[in-house]
């Protein structure tokens, strides 16, 4: 009788317990097949490595920003927060002699005052560390910032500004990359020379060909400082945690690069700054660096509140970063034909009071400056100057704009000479298939001339010549 119970108990947990081991064997480790090694790489094939190119796509913010619901630094607040504004320096070349911040303290609704004494590492930049984040000995040019202010609202902030007295011991100054050249220019940074970068690129002998050109025409041209006026201004909100970790919300482009700055200027391991790239209403260059986000960041730990901090247009255009202005010399010489036979072109950037991405601007510009055509005998001298004028920096092209409009310019110049059509002299010079570049690349996949011919056919080229 007991045996039949337990047999019964037996068949009645079977059911149970089946599930379970079907559960077991599902969770048992996948047998995946043996995989042969190296692995068949797909390589994309010429003219088909873009399918997505003139396919439609949705862009995932795109409802945000048409409904006027995406939020920036300014749509952002937090409780009892602070706001800074920078007193600017509104002298071009000075020394800085005294200021004295005690009336702006003292007035109702000022939190905090800041000046560059107070910054454990006064000095950034992405390529010298240049620039004062506040100059606190001498001012380079007049929009630099000498003093900040923190205070419960921005008019009060405003206004604390002007109580802000300094006292300046004006210096000579120089505003134009040629005179900054000259041996009796205005030192901006001190040293022998205003030049603080240059390349060289040469190929073949350029003498050689010149003496066998037919014809040698010149070219001077220059561009201006242009301003990215980004319809969002540069902006950012700092605060502090309990554990001594600041985090910033900026409208920085590049954070990674950023937060390198700000651990710099701040004297703080870089684990301990946290960066929060928020939507950025407009970059186009101009917000490649960092610019008052250590001053929030100092004023935040002074008042223990968070900061928040919005330039004004006048600032954007003042404090901020611009494109280079250029003067560019073209020599070359020519065939009858229109070939060309050598070219020699120089160049001088106008940096601004600080190096910026001038560096990289330089460098593009010298390897593009000759232009996509085919030059055995070339020469490209470029540098870049401080002058006393508000720095410049990225701005898109890098410097590529800049020489382009010289180089097309010029080679309109040469075909008028010659009575040659402009896409004919063009089409002449341009690069082919294998072709070296100014610094010995040799070019692949060469579609100028196809690309310049489709062109002119759509455009009707030859019916509007004629």
């Amino acid at each position: 009788m007991a045996e039949n119970r337990k047999d019964a108990r037996q068949r009645q947990r079977a059911p149970l317990d089946a599930p379970r081991r079907a559960d077991a064997d599902l969770r048992l480790p996948a047998a995946t097949p043996q995989a042969s090694y190296p692995l068949e790489m797909l390589v994309p094939q010429v003219l088909q490595q873009t399918p997505a190119v003139g396919q439609r796509a949705t862009r995932i913010d795109a409802r945000l920003h048409g409904l006027g619901q995406t939020r920036y630094i300014e749509d952002l607040a937090f409780p009892g927060m602070l706001y800074a504004r920078i007193k600017r320096a509104g002298i071009a070349s000075a020394l800085i002699r005294r200021i004295d911040t005690r009336a702006a303290e003292v007035m109702p609704g000022v939190m905090a005052v800041l000046t560059g004494r107070e910054i454990p590492v006064n000095s950034f930049g992405p390529s010298f560390q240049d620039q004062p984040v506040l100059a606190d000995a001498q001012v380079f040019h007049a929009g630099d910032g000498v003093a900040a202010v923190a205070a419960v609202t921005e008019q009060i902030a405003t206004e604390a500004l002007d109580r802000i007295e300094v006292e300046y011991e004006p210096l000579p100054a120089v505003f134009d990359p040629l005179e900054a050249l000259k041996e009796d220019a205005h030192r901006v940074h001190g040293g022998d020379s205003n030049v603080y970068a240059s390349r060289i690129i040469k190929k073949g002998d350029p003498d050689a060909g010149f003496a066998a050109a037919d014809h040698v025409l010149e070219g001077r041209f220059s561009t201006q400082m242009v301003e990215h006026v980004a319809i969002e201004p540069h902006a950012g909100i700092a605060t502090w945690d309990p554990a001594g970790r600041v985090t910033i919300w900026s409208s920085l482009g590049r954070i990674t690069l950023g937060r390198a700055d700000i651990a710099r200027t701040l004297k703080l391991p870089i684990n301990r700054i946290r960066i929060v790239g928020t939507i950025v209403g407009g970059n186009f260059g101009g917000k490649n660096e960092i610019t008052q986000e250590p001053v929030l960041a100092l004023l935040s730990k002074k008042t223990g509140r968070p900061v928040k901090g919005v330039y004004t247009r006048e600032e954007e255009f003042a404090a901020t970063t611009t494109r280079h202005p250029f003067v560019m010399e073209y020599r070359t010489g020519v065939k009858k034909n229109g070939r060309i036979l050598a070219r020699q072109v120089r160049l001088v950037l106008d940096g601004g009071a600080y190096c910026s991405w001038s560096e990289t601007t330089l460098g593009k510009a010298a390897i593009l400056a000759a232009g996509p055509y085919r030059i055995d005998n070339l020469q490209v001298e470029a540098c870049v100057v401080y002058t006393n004028k508000t720095m410049t920096g990225a701005m898109r092209g890098f410097g590529a704009p800049q020489v382009c409009f010289a180089c097309e310019s010029h080679m309109d110049d040469i075909a008028a000479a010659l009575g040659i059509d402009p896409l004919e002299i063009r089409l002449r010079n341009a690069f082919e298939e294998g072709s070296i570049s100014p610094t010995g690349q040799v070019l692949q996949t060469v579609v100028i001339k196809d690309t310049l011919c489709r062109a002119a056919q759509r455009f009707g080229w030859k019916e509007v010549r004629t």
